[in-house]
């Protein structure tokens, strides 16, 4: 089990996750020939550069989302490596049957590459926000699911899964920590809590999904609880959070998402299924419906995702 420093200055200002993919797609095409890159508008402004350097490699369908992913399939029934690349909303909601049939149905691979999250295009309304992407995409057999916190851990992910072969979904959101972590899909913990209940695993333990470490450890600061951290939720790394809870008494676990609440939370159950648990899984809830734009701090704020939020929620676990 491995601990994550979050001691010391924090490093450089590092690049927003977005910027950072755009960044690693011409060496990855340098690095991959099997490898192309599949957009629908989005994005393309950002790639002149690659766009000259790897001609007919780096392919725009227009405003099509259906078709960015039927043409990703069709690539990758043809031996290619599809990185696929658009807002959350037309990638996973707009195009979810393309993602079921032509990707899933098929057996074939791919990468797909989300922008906006939940709410980080507030101003573009509704339909630019994705709250239930994770869980879509967790519904369909063979995904894995990364949702990176720092543009590190996007740059080492897109290395690994260009040279991979499975189907993949890469979540990027506008909200980062200050600090990257490991990205080997397992549970680390970040912060022991201290004290005897620490020591001996009894201490509540506050699982924070990618880039919502930074919020978690600002929320619970000075409660004593556990918190640990993981930037690919799906598949869970049930082992790894076995072993953080005890396994001879009763369990308090808070799950903290930058997505819709409750995703992954049949994953926790079965993986506990045999321990007394108490559990309290905290993201955007599902009856929230937001009809004023506002900004992704309101947003966060409006859904409880902020530390405020966050605390009050871990507050009335331990209480």
């Amino acid at each position: 089990m491995t601990t994550l420093t979050t001691t010391g200055p924090a490093p450089a200002r590092a690049l927003d996750l977005r910027t950072r993919f755009y960044d690693e797609l011409d060496p990855l095409l340098d690095a991959h020939p099997d490898v192309d890159v599949v957009l629908a508008v989005i994005g393309a402004g950002y790639l002149p550069r690659t766009i000259a350097r790897h001609p007919g490699r780096v392919i725009d369908v227009g405003i099509r989302e259906q078709a960015l992913v039927s043409v990703a399939g069709g690539l990758a029934l043809a031996g290619r490596r599809p990185i696929v690349h658009t807002f959350a909303s037309f990638l996973v909601e707009r195009a979810y049957e393309q993602v079921k049939l032509d990707l899933g149905h098929q057996d074939v691979g791919a990468v797909l590459v989300s922008a906006g999250a939940s709410y980080d295009v507030s101003a573009g309304g509704r339909t630019h926000q994705a709250p239930a992407d994770v869980a879509l995409i967790s519904a369909l057999p063979g995904w894995t699911v990364h949702v990176p916190g720092h543009a590190d851990e996007v740059g080492e992910i897109l290395r690994r899964e260009a040279a991979g072969t499975g189907r993949v979904y890469v979540r990027l959101s506008g909200q980062r920590n200050a600090r990257p972590g490991p990205v080997d899909g397992r549970l680390h913990l970040v912060r022991d809590g201290g004290g005897a209940a620490a020591a001996d695993g009894t201490a509540p333990l506050v699982v924070a999904v990618g880039p919502m470490l930074d919020t978690v450890l600002a929320a619970t600061a000075d409660l004593p609880v556990r918190v640990a951290w993981t930037a690919t939720p799906h598949p869970l790394d049930t082992a790894g959070l076995r072993a953080l809870l005890p396994s001879d008494r009763p369990t308090s676990l808070a799950v903290v998402t930058p997505y819709l609440e409750g995703t992954g939370a049949g994953a926790v159950a079965a993986a506990l299924a045999d321990r007394p648990s108490r559990v309290v899984h905290v993201g955007v809830p599902a009856e929230t419906e937001l009809r004023r734009y506002g900004s992704p701090r309101e947003h966060a704020a409006a859904h409880g995702l902020d530390a405020a939020g966050v605390r009050r929620r871990v507050e009335a676990l331990l209480g």
